[in-house]
């Protein structure tokens, strides 16, 4: 089968994205075989290939937003980030699964959907309607996901007002569902077709600099610590920044009375349970979201993650099947 594995990991410029003829995996005891029709291209991604994430395995397919079909059943699923948990931990047992020591990762523990066939937990898939075009379900699998657990996270009131830093995949979902919600969106990005999308979905302002008014929450998609004391200073008196991402570079030093004294709240986003996914997903599927996406060809997956690292996707990557 055709795939993309991760060869040496490195600046894009360098080609750590490397095409590979792999056999067709063989499914273990509880694991189901899935024919890939499309696989979202996440920054994850991105960190992998570049080596911000070290790698967990030699030659692993990047990958975690696959729709497809189960061999032999045909059934329509998701796979998504969250591959396996112990199911036995003190994490487990609270519901919070997604704190697992024990837990592993599509795309980083095992090969992803960068490939025609990928193998998963058959617990760990989510079940998708077969009328849905691929392309529209796959960024809502991590993106959705993720998005959806850090607007829990930063603990956004009703009718609050949000701001929202770094505008692409995961935010631009992110924001319709704040706005849904009641919520006043305001997005922070350098990428002006960003911002012009940020408007077109309902934010009530898109800028490069500090939002027009306090913030009662805020969520960091762009993983640049230098951005979170700004942020956390756009915050009122007992705001939250919940920052979304498994990397994030050095943040600056913190000055205790304007960043974080009147009870404002920095907290980090850590994967998501199959609980946040279900939900979002129920959600997401009863009121579809605009999902802004850019395709390629399988063949063409280092050229998706070399856009990725240039900025130059608007919305969400997506990897598609001939």
């Amino acid at each position: 089968m055709r795939a993309w594995v991760v060869g040496r990991p490195g600046p894009m410029a360098s080609g750590p994205l490397v095409p590979a003829d792999r056999e067709v995996p063989e499914p273990g005891p509880g694991e189901v075989l899935v024919k890939v029709e499309a696989c979202g291209v996440c920054r994850t991604d991105l960190h992998l290939a570049e080596g911000d994430l070290e790698p967990r395995r030699p030659r692993t397919s990047p990958g975690h937003q696959v729709v497809g079909r189960v061999e032999g059943t045909g059934e329509r699923v998701g796979v998504a980030w969250l591959r396996s948990t112990c199911g036995t931990c003190r994490y487990c047992l609270r519901g919070m699964e997604n704190l697992c020591p024990r837990s592993a990762y599509t795309g980083w523990d095992a090969d992803g959907g960068y490939a025609e066939y990928v193998v998963a937990h058959a617990d760990y898939v989510y079940p998708l309607p077969g009328d849905r075009p691929a392309v529209e379900l796959a960024p809502l699998l991590c993106a959705g996901i993720i998005g959806y657990r850090a607007l829990a996270r930063c603990e956004l009131p009703p009718g609050g007002r949000l701001g929202i830093y770094g505008f692409g995949a995961s935010a631009h979902l992110t924001a319709q569902a704040a706005i849904a919600q009641g919520a006043v969106v305001h997005a922070v990005s350098r990428s002006p077709a960003s911002r012009e999308l940020a408007l077109e979905l309902g934010a009530a302002s898109a800028g490069e600099d500090r939002p027009p008014e306090p913030l009662d929450a805020a969520i960091l998609f762009a993983p640049v610590g230098e951005l979170v004391p700004p942020a956390l200073e756009a915050l009122d008196r007992g705001g939250t920044l919940a920052v979304a991402g498994i990397h994030l570079t050095d943040i600056p030093v913190l000055n205790y009375e304007r960043h974080l004294f009147q009870e404002r709240t920095l907290r980090s986003v850590t994967a998501n349970t199959r609980a946040d996914g279900r939900a979002y997903l129920e959600l997401a599927l009863a009121h579809p979201p605009r999902v802004t996406t850019v395709t390629y060809p399988l063949e063409e997956a280092g050229r998706a993650l070399g856009d990725l690292a240039a900025g130059r996707v608007n919305g969400a990557a997506v990897l598609i099947m001939d």
